[in-house]
C-alpha cells in the first residue's frame, strides 16, 4: 500500500526535551546535564509503570514527578529552579531540520500528524512556540485514551482518525521502543536515531534509520 499519511512523535522526535535544561544552563550548573537525562529517564518510566498498573495519569504530571526526582537525584542543581524548568518545557525548542522537513512533505500534499504521550496543552503550547501550527492536520493525544504508548489503542488514533489501513502510515520517532510497538501495530516506522544508538527490538523495525529529518 501507497503511504498516505505521516505521523511524527513530538518529544524528541520534533521537539528538544533537554532544550528546557539548556535555556537555564547558566543558573543550574554543570550538573544540568545529568538533570535533564534523569528527568527524561523518569518521565518515561513513569508512563510504561502507570500503563502497567492501568493508573492513568496525565504526562504534564508525569513530568513535575519526574523533575521532582531529578532534583532530588542532583543536589548540586538549586531546587528552586524547578519553577522556570517547568515554564521552559512548555516552549521546548524544535530541531532545526524539522520546519523544512515538514514543508517538503505538505508540498507533496501527505496528511501530517503528530502522536504524542503529551497532554493536549502541553502539545499545543510546543506546536505554537516553535512556530508548526499550519504543518499538522491533527495533533493526537494519549489523553483520548488514558493510556501510554505502547500501547496498540493510542496508535490506533491514527488509523481512526484518518481513515487509513496502517500499512498506509510512515509513523517517525527518535524512541526505538516507541518505533517497536508502532511496528508492531503495521505502521511502516522510519527511526530518527538522533544520538546514534544500537539498535534494538530487533523483530520490531524499523523499516528504515535515519539521523535526523533531513532525509525523511
Amino acid at each position: 500500500m501507497q503511504v498516505r499519511t505521516y505521523v511524527f512523535d513530538a518529544y524528541g522526535t520534533l521537539f528538544d526535551v533537554h532544550s528546557a535544561v539548556r535555556k537555564h544552563s547558566d543558573s543550574l550548573g554543570p550538573d544540568g546535564p545529568r538533570l535533564s537525562e534523569i528527568w527524561r529517564t523518569k518521565q518515561l518510566e513513569y508512563s510504561w509503570i502507570r500503563t502497567l498498573m492501568g493508573s492513568y495519569a496525565d504526562f504534564w504530571r508525569l513530568t513535575e514527578e519526574a523533575l521532582d526526582y531529578a532534583l532530588s537525584a542532583t543536589p548540586g542543581v538549586d531546587p528552586s529552579c524547578r519553577d522556570k524548568l517547568l515554564e521552559a518545557y512548555w516552549t521546548l525548542d524544535c530541531y532545526p531540520e524539522v520546519p523544512e522537513a515538514l514543508a517538503r512533505l505538505r508540498e507533496k500534499d501527505a496528511r501530517i500528524a503528530i502522536l504524542s504521550n503529551g497532554s493536549p496543552d502541553m502539545l499545543s503550547a510546543a506546536v505554537d512556540s516553535a512556530g508548526l501550527g499550519g504543518f499538522f492536520d491533527a495533533v493526537l493525544s494519549v489523553e483520548a485514551v488514558k493510556t501510554f504508548k505502547t500501547v496498540p489503542q493510542v496508535y490506533r488514533m491514527v488509523t481512526d482518525t484518518f481513515d487509513v489501513a496502517p500499512a498506509e502510515v510512515s509513523f517517525q520517532s527518535s524512541n526505538r521502543w516507541d518505533i517497536a510497538g508502532a511496528h508492531k501495530f503495521g505502521f511502516h516506522t522510519v527511526w530518527i536515531n538522533r544520538a546514534g544508538l544500537p539498535n534494538e527490538y530487533q523483530n520490531y523495525g524499523p523499516s528504515r534509520e535515519i539521523r535526523d529529518l533531513t532525509n525523511l
